[in-house]
């Protein structure tokens, strides 16, 4: 797409857009149900918003990746076969999303962004819930991990909280554990999805870009905040921005 077809005035908004994301999703998780409805509503095709929203967001995995390695929180041994196993998935789902018409993401696109949000407003009591493993290493790496990996890169919001859950659920991990392993696996999907959409020419760079400064700052606010503002209540503003505008959305549409 061609920068043009933004208003110097939209792309600023984009930017805003992308500092609350990155802010919001470095203290509760979920930018991706803000950044992915704002760039449909600024006129983005459906799989443009899609892949932008891919490049934009890489900018902060890869950032929490290398924190959690340098933290010792992972090592390279026990996460290599479970980043390969994610990034196969999601390189064929974003693959697939290809031959997806826009007609169809349209209609897709605000249903599951409604899901993941009802998910996310109660996504923490979930995740402090004690479990037992209940599948093998090898098997989990083999279908959760690119199961989660292929949504990843067919859609992408909630991604990082999907890695954490199973983790916690499947494989009786510590919610550190989990929440450690799955910066690594989100980078490694969001890579492997990025790659896709640059070869298929399907994300709108001067957008990305910007938005990609934007979450950087978000993020850098975030991680030197004092926290006083609840996870909780983070995590209700981000739902409820994420319906406002896709209440928006479907009123321009219909």
């Amino acid at each position: 797409m061609d920068i043009s077809l933004l208003s110097v005035e939209l792309l600023a908004l984009l930017f805003a857009v992308a500092v609350f994301a990155g802010f919001v999703d470095t203290l509760a998780g979920g930018g991706g149900l803000i950044t992915v409805p704002s760039l449909i509503l600024a006129g983005v095709p459906p799989v443009v918003a899609l892949g932008t929203n891919k490049l934009q967001g890489c900018m902060g995995t890869a950032t929490a990746t290398l924190m959690m390695f340098r933290k010792k929180k992972i090592t390279w041994e026990e996460v290599r076969r479970p980043m390969l196993y994610a990034f196969m998935g999601a390189a064929i789902g974003t693959l697939i999303l290809q031959f997806v018409s826009s007609q169809a993401l349209s209609f897709i696109i605000p249903v599951v962004l409604l899901v993941i949000a009802t998910y996310f407003i109660f996504s923490s009591r979930i995740h402090m819930a004690k479990r037992d493993a209940v599948i093998t290493p090898s098997t989990y790496e083999k279908t959760a991990i690119p199961a989660i990996g292929f949504y990843d890169g067919f859609f992408g919001p909630g991604t990082g909280s999907f890695f954490s859950l199973a983790g916690v659920s499947l494989r009786a991990q510590t919610l550190l554990e989990a929440t450690a392993r799955a910066k690594a696996l989100n980078f490694s999907t969001n890579i492997a999805s990025l790659l896709v959409f640059i070869v298929a020419g399907k994300i709108f760079w001067a957008v990305g870009l910007t938005m990609m400064v934007g979450q950087a700052i978000g993020a850098w606010a975030g991680s030197h905040s004092l926290l006083r503002i609840p996870t909780s209540l983070l995590r209700f503003i981000i739902v409820a921005v994420c319906v406002a505008m896709l209440v928006r959305y479907a009123l321009q549409m219909y």
